[in-house]
């Protein structure tokens, strides 16, 4: 069983940076691709970023491109997410997942919240205007 614990959320003021942080604890979870979504009250949770089990392929969402970096260190067992330039619209609950393994690390399959094997808590990001 892999345990997700995020941390970093916070209110920042637009144009404003965030790093977020996903603790990953369990047996051989360097071997998940990992995942960030986000989610709005009243929305459905959407894809924002994913990285592969080494760290050597990324993939984003296009509202996101330019403005925020996935990146993974396993020997600290630490996913992040650097946030910068952040917009109102970027606000919401952004959790952390692993994906199963095995499953083609593709775009069509990153996005698919059911193909995820563990989830996080999520924190909590507002951006003011």
């Amino acid at each position: 069983q892999v345990q997700l614990v995020e941390s970093g959320g916070g209110l920042v003021q637009a144009g404003g940076s965030l790093r977020l942080s996903c603790a990953a604890s369990g047996p051989a979870w360097t071997i998940y691709a990992m995942s960030w979504f986000r989610q709005v009250p009243g929305l459905e949770r959407e894809f924002v970023a994913t990285i592969s089990w080494n760290g050597d392929t990324t993939y984003y969402t296009d509202s996101v491109k330019g403005r925020f970096t996935i990146s993974r260190d396993n020997a600290k067992n630490t996913v992040y997410l650097q946030m910068n330039n952040l917009k109102p619209e970027d606000t919401g609950v952004y959790t952390c997942a692993a994906l199963h393994p095995g499953l083609p690390f593709t775009m069509p399959t990153m996005t698919k919240q059911h193909e995820y094997k563990f989830w996080g808590q999520g924190t909590q990001v507002t951006v003011s205007a």
